[in-house]
């Protein structure tokens, strides 16, 4: 059995605090025995606008955030899955939300860059992230200490074909950064359907709270088991959540409900 845990913030619009509080619930995160960290969407930035992050972007291989991830990854010895940070696109205007892993020699070893793009208009409440976002093209997994494990991002959430399309894995990840409207309605639903119908562990991190430019992010970073039910969950406010993923337990639940064999198309 193998520890994970997965990091909720409440990110700011100043880069080097929300790296600073990344750090301190890494290392959280670490001594409670974890050997693979999850870190939630915009982790490094919620800016008081959605254009902030444009000018925080990073070219791949270098910069501030990037820095900041391999020195937690090899200082405790961890996989660390970055979350999302801002990384420099073609178009000036439009970065790339990206999660990118560092594994426990803090060596960049994995990318995915977010698919889905968010949209969202309920009376006052309007989000389009396409604005400042070019979407990723590729799905994304990674070979890590727990095995096989498939990258997700937010609204990638919704789309199950896209979970599919990783074959089967032994972890999914998805850091998030739901609304307080949608994350109420939706959120530990489809956290839990994608655990049961891809008979695998779920870890999500999230923001979690009231952020300085006014947006309510809601929270409940979990992870959730094969059989769908929830291990663990930190509803508001920063902190950690870990569990264990036990592959013999996983392994069990497939053999005795082979739902994934079952698949006709």
């Amino acid at each position: 059995m193998t520890i994970v845990a997965a990091v909720q913030m409440v990110s700011t619009p100043v880069v080097e605090e929300n790296l600073a509080t990344a750090a301190r619930l890494v290392a959280e995160a670490a001594a409670r025995g974890a050997k693979l960290v999850l870190l939630p969407e915009y982790w490094p930035i919620m800016g008081m606008s959605d254009s902030d992050k444009v000018g925080k972007a990073e070219p791949l291989g270098t910069g501030l955030i990037q820095t900041a991830m391999a020195m937690m990854a090899r200082e405790h010895g961890i996989w660390l899955l970055g979350g999302t940070l801002p990384l420099a696109s073609s178009d000036p205007a439009k970065v790339i939300n990206t999660t990118l892993v560092y594994d426990p020699e803090g060596r960049h070893v994995g990318r995915y860059d977010k698919i889905h793009l968010f949209g969202f208009t309920k009376g006052s409440e309007s989000y389009n992230e396409s604005r400042t976002i070019v979407p990723g093209r590729a799905v994304g997994t990674v070979e890590t200490t727990v095995g096989k494990v498939g990258m997700s991002v937010c609204y990638d959430l919704r789309f199950p074909e896209l979970y599919r399309a990783m074959g089967p894995v032994n972890l999914i990840v998805v850091p998030a950064a739901f609304t307080y409207t949608t994350g109420r309605a939706h959120w530990e639903i489809l956290l839990r359907a994608r655990a049961i119908e891809n008979q695998c562990y779920v870890l999500a991190a999230a923001q979690g709270g009231e952020h300085v430019n006014g947006r309510r992010t809601w929270g409940h970073s979990m992870l959730v088991d094969p059989w769908g039910e929830v291990k663990a969950v930190l509803a508001e406010g920063e902190g950690v959540i870990h569990g264990e993923l036990d592959l013999t337990y996983l392994d069990g639940v497939r053999e005795s409900l082979p739902a994934l064999k079952h698949r006709t198309m």
